[in-house]
């Protein structure tokens, strides 16, 4: 689906401003742009959990080519420098650029010399193949053409930066290959068709145009330890493997052919157990294949099989919140209920006073418990679980943790998280803490504090009063306590209503007041499965969404004209994180919409269409996937995250949803 010619590849800008993105279900990635450029920290071959589960780092960075004739040469890669020099432009003899489902292929065109170069990860391990052949054509085995290849590692944080001489390795060079040593670090590099000969250089002063925008320092040096030669051979796989596990196998053939088949998995998993996802739109599909990206495994000593979800790369790791606003997207629309259990029960074993963390420990850490929302958000990823596959039994399990849940939220837990006695709402909020997914903070200041009563948290606590109501019913238990708070809520949730805009105030109750800015948080209170208002009231609200929060690619985070509004996204940490809330575009909030607009209007094409728009953007940016933001005035250019899974999950669960019901009609 995704693919490009020469008016793409071979324009810089449009070709650095499109990258790939590979994940190997271990919390390990590789990503680099289609030019073949580093232009951020981020970018290389191999970033791996090197101190489990996501202490990420930097271990092999590039494997630049340069294809040989006798006398005459071609980059077949691309660098730059600082003070701005690109060399060599290797990015000009691109003839095409795909994904394989998510392997990014590149074809080469010099002449009547037609090479194809392929990077992926082999599944489950913290291994990268980058992979050369030469297509057959006129006289081409009359010609003796080979590659050298110059093989540039690291070992830093993969945020981080290096300086010349900070990592001296080993190097341990054998006839099979080259292994590069430092203690707890040992990165095998094999070739597949030739022989790698030593060599340790420090390449220096690579600038990351990418980092410079955002802010931050915008140079990076790497070691290179090694130059192959491969000789190139008409339709015959010839290159590079890298791995920290072992001895990887240099079979190249055989390692695209099992990538290929856990690609090919995916797409049957989803259509053997999703009818909806037999025959997907290949948009759809594309996605599909993102969203296995995200989901890695992270087995605790209680539970081994445990997994969970990376928020978005590069810099997230695994977000209490995210993963349940993520889960039906990633999981049970794709046919992976067991993924679904082995995710919320391994949340459920950190739940601690009622809550679940906000952001994930790594190892030896303790879990942040500054949310209010993902506790919330934990009912609706049962209730859909359980609605998938109906599993009373993992339910009667869990219960209890639930039922907890709610009772701290009666009593009162951390940071003023408390039930209202006086009517039923939830209250939360402290100052100088970020509660709500509106999380920015700029130094010491809370960008977007709403203490008080928050409208989603709230529209979050009535579904959660439902939720368990049902469970209670369906395990044969008391199910009228829940059933009585739901409906108190219900009846005190009238107090959100603005008279002024027709829609929800977005807090209630706060320090200064009510709070009218209008924000898309209120379109939560119709989307949920379970809603607090009126069907009169759920159509104003979609209404006034539609009109001053909708675009293309979701909605934004504050209205036009707000006194607060920020159009764009740029600039240092302290200016981003200024406008991150403050009306920049949040992808996920799409797919809420068109459910939200489908409640209302009961047309599931006209919703379907609202998530239509998605698809070019798959085109652009993190390919093949779904960027975190956009700047909320048009073009609507994409930010943040490249590669973000919140983003893809709501767009596939709303797609899956809709679906199901055009089927049912």
């Amino acid at each position: 689906m995704i693919r490009f010619g020469r008016a793409i590849c071979g324009d810089l800008h449009q070709a650095e401003r499109r990258e790939w993105w590979l994940a190997n279900a271990r919390g390990g990635y590789a990503a680099g742009t289609i030019a073949g450029s580093l232009t951020r920290r981020d970018h290389g071959l191999l970033i791996a959990p090197v101190d489990p589960p996501l202490g990420r780092r930097l271990v092999w960075v590039k494997a630049d080519a340069e294809l040989i004739d006798g006398e005459r040469s071609w980059p077949l890669f691309t660098n730059r420098w600082s003070g701005g020099t690109i060399s060599p432009a290797g990015y000009v003899h691109i003839e095409t650029f795909c994904l394989d489902g998510c392997i990014p292929v590149w074809l080469f065109a010099v002449g009547l010399i037609r090479v194809e170069a392929r990077i992926w990860l082999e599944p489950d391990a913290d291994t990268t193949y980058v992979a050369w052949r030469l297509l057959p054509g006129p006289e081409q085995g009359m010609r003796k053409l080979s590659l050298r290849v110059r093989l540039m590692v690291n070992d830093r944080d993969h945020h981080g930066q290096t300086m010349p001489g900070e990592f001296a390795p080993v190097l341990e060079a054998d006839e099979a290959g080259l292994r590069v040593c430092r203690p707890g670090f040992a990165l095998t590099l094999r070739t597949c068709g030739g022989i790698i000969m030593p060599v340790r250089q420090w390449i220096e002063n690579f600038d990351l145009p990418v980092e410079r925008e955002r802010g931050l320092s915008d140079r990076d040096n790497h070691l290179q330890v090694g130059e192959v030669r491969l000789d190139l051979l008409p339709g015959k796989w010839v290159g590079i493997v890298g791995s920290l596990v072992g001895d990887p196998s240099p079979d190249l053939e055989a390692a695209l052919e099992r990538r290929l088949k856990w690609q090919q998995g995916v797409l049957d998993q989803a259509a053997r157990q999703v009818p909806e996802m037999a025959a997907p739109p290949d948009w759809i599909a594309q996605l599909l294949l993102a969203a296995d990206g995200f989901i890695f495994s992270r087995p605790l000593p209680a539970r081994p099989d445990g997994k969970s979800v990376i928020a978005g790369y590069p810099w997230f790791g695994d977000w209490g919140r995210d993963t349940m606003i993520c889960l039906p997207g990633l999981t049970l629309a794709t046919g992976r209920q067991e993924w679904a259990r082995d995710i919320l029960l391994t949340f459920a074993r950190f739940v601690d006073r009622g809550m679940l963390p906000n952001v994930f420990p790594g190892a030896g850490a303790k879990p942040d418990y500054n949310t209010v929302d993902a506790t919330l958000w934990f009912f609706e990823a049962w209730r859909a679980y359980i609605e998938a596959s109906g599993d009373r039994e993992t339910l009667a399990r869990v219960f209890p943790v639930l039922a907890e849940i709610v009772d701290w939220h009666l009593k009162g837990t951390r940071y003023g998280i408390r039930v209202d006695p006086g009517d039923g709402l939830l209250r939360a909020g402290e100052p100088g803490v970020q509660l709500t997914w509106m999380d920015a903070k700029v130094g010491d200041r809370v960008v977007t504090p709403r203490i008080g009563k928050p409208v989603e948290i709230n529209a979050l606590w009535y579904n959660a009063l439902c939720i368990m109501a049902g469970f209670a019913e369906m395990l044969g238990r008391p199910a009228d306590p829940y059933r009585n708070l739901a409906e108190r809520v219900r009846l005190s949730f009238a107090g959100f209503a603005d008279e002024r805009t027709g829609g929800l105030y977005d807090v209630i109750d706060g320090p200064a007041g009510n709070d009218g800015s209008i924000r898309p948080n209120q379109i939560l209170a119709v989307s949920l499965p379970h809603s607090p208002v009126a069907s009169d009231q759920q159509k104003r609200i979609v209404a006034l969404c539609g009109d001053r929060l909708l675009t293309s690619y979701g909605l934004r985070s504050l209205a036009a004209g707000e006194p607060d509004y920020k159009p764009h996204y740029t600039g240092d940490p302290w200016r981003r994180d200024g406008a991150y809330h403050q009306g920049t575009v949040w992808a996920w909030l799409l797919g809420h919409y068109a459910l939200a607009e489908y409640r209302v209007r009961g047309d599931a094409d006209l919703a379907l269409q609202r998530l239509g728009a998605m698809r070019d953007h798959l085109f652009d940016a993190g390919l093949g996937t779904v960027s975190e933001i956009f700047e909320a005035e048009p073009p609507h250019l994409p930010g943040g995250a490249p590669s973000q899974a919140w983003s893809v999950a709501c767009v596939i669960e709303a797609w899956w949803r809709l679906q199901r019901v055009r089927a049912q009609v």
